[in-house]
């Protein structure tokens, strides 16, 4: 049983059915390996858990809005 684990943002249930939808797909038909048989785990994770370039997502966020 093949298991995929995406670590992400939050995301919309739009957004986490085409992930899952779409992986499945992809990696089914580079492995040979029928759908049925994948697990997805998707894993999101709050703008404060996240960090790049030295800062917290959530502060980038902030002064985005600053800016609008």
């Amino acid at each position: 049983m093949p298991v995929i684990t995406l670590e992400a943002g939050k995301l919309n249930k739009e957004q986490k059915s085409q992930l899952v939808k779409e992986l499945t797909d992809k990696a089914s038909k580079i492995m040979n390996v029928p759908e049925q048989a994948f697990v997805v785990l998707l894993k999101e994770n709050e703008a404060d858990n996240i960090g790049t370039g030295g800062q917290l997502l959530s502060q980038e966020h902030g002064k985005i809005e600053e800016k609008n």
